[in-house]
């Protein structure tokens, strides 16, 4: 794939949007920028969707499954089975996120990218049964791991011609938090230990195995950040794969995509460093509670609104960022201005 012609299909922001939608921000009887980030995130919806009116009525939460070798490692709580069974309990509309999605009106689709078994009701655009063990060598070739970025890619075109206005990006795959350690050690140049976390639960001891699990994988396949798509590859998983593609897809087909937590993050850093100009479809929801969390949303220049020391996946913390676009959009669409309140209207400093 050519990712510099790729990169060029992405439209920049809408400057001209961007203004109104600021302007009608500071025409509301309230003080400037009294919704802080939530007003940025208006103007940044604005810019990607090229209008300053716009609805995010219709929204869905694509969770992607698939499992990953590495767990042969013994570095998780639970075996590789778990992700199948809790693929299965989020078709069913059992899971935490189904829950949260409901309440929220949204749509959730999980779909399998690559797990060990298949899972009836769960959408099969399967990759390969599971990755390769990356303390052991490549978790992918870079023609798999192409594949699922254009799954990524696909699905949100299919979504947005479907009429979705808002996506959230989740997964589902035991094991996705040491793949995803790996790969933000190398792409932020970072220790192990600053970006490896106890993932679901690891006790001390657990953590510290994991963490030699992640230093070896890297050392076993050489990754270079300045080669993204090697370092999915060599250290990734599917679900990171198809995420970064759902990312890309989000630019391209001007659809904003909710990321959620660490693995979802890493996924946004890899779409970045693939094609930049993807950044200008993503919105922050949370910081999740795993330690390279804070440095991935510096690297990609944003700013979670929610520190709610979150470590639930499948979406989750994305889908919390929903009410909160919806309330910061009741007082964009409906709030009194300071014309119809006969208050005159704050002033900003010129420059």
């Amino acid at each position: 794939m050519d990712w510099k012609e790729l990169n060029s299909r992405i439209l920049p922001p809408d400057a001209a949007a961007i203004k109104a939608a600021g302007n009608r921000l500071d025409a509301i009887a309230k003080p400037l920028n009294g919704l802080g980030e939530l007003e940025e995130i208006c103007k940044k919806i604005a810019g990607l969707l090229g209008s300053d009116t716009f609805s995010l009525k219709k929204r869905a939460v694509v969770v992607f499954c698939a499992d990953n070798g590495v767990t042969a490692e013994g570095i998780t709580q639970t075996d590789a089975s778990v992700t199948a069974s809790m693929a299965e309990h989020i078709a069913g509309g059992l899971s935490c996120v189904c829950r949260m999605a409901r309440a929220a009106g949204a749509d959730v689709f999980p779909v399998d990218v690559g797990m060990f078994r298949r899972v009836k009701k769960v959408r099969d655009l399967h990759v390969a049964d599971g990755t390769g063990n990356i303390a052991r060598g490549p978790a992918m070739t870079e023609e798999q791991a192409l594949r699922a970025i254009e799954t990524g890619i696909r699905l949100a075109g299919e979504l947005k011609t479907k009429g979705y206005q808002l996506l959230a990006c989740g997964e589902m795959g035991i094991g996705n938090t040491t793949t995803c350690a790996a790969m933000a050690a190398v792409l932020l140049n970072l220790p192990v230990e600053r970006t490896t976390g106890p993932g679901a639960g690891l006790t001390r001891e657990g953590l510290q195995k994991k963490r030699e699990v992640v230093a070896r994988a890297i050392r076993v396949n050489h990754p270079v950040p300045e080669d993204p798509l090697g370092v999915l590859a060599g250290l990734g998983g599917f679900d990171i794969a198809a995420m970064t593609g759902l990312y890309l897809g989000g630019a391209l087909y001007r659809i904003p995509v909710i990321i959620d937590g660490i693995i979802s993050s890493v996924a946004a850093l890899t779409a970045a460093a693939l094609c930049p100009g993807c950044v200008c479809a993503m919105i922050p929801s949370h910081c999740s509670a795993e330690p390279a969390a804070g440095a991935v949303m510096e690297k990609l220049g944003l700013r979670p609104l929610l520190r709610g020391n979150f470590k639930l996946g499948e979406g989750t913390g994305a889908v919390c960022m929903m009410p909160l676009l919806d309330l910061v959009l009741a007082v964009y669409d409906g709030a009194l201005r300071f014309a119809d309140a006969g208050i005159p209207q704050y002033e900003r400093e010129s420059d």
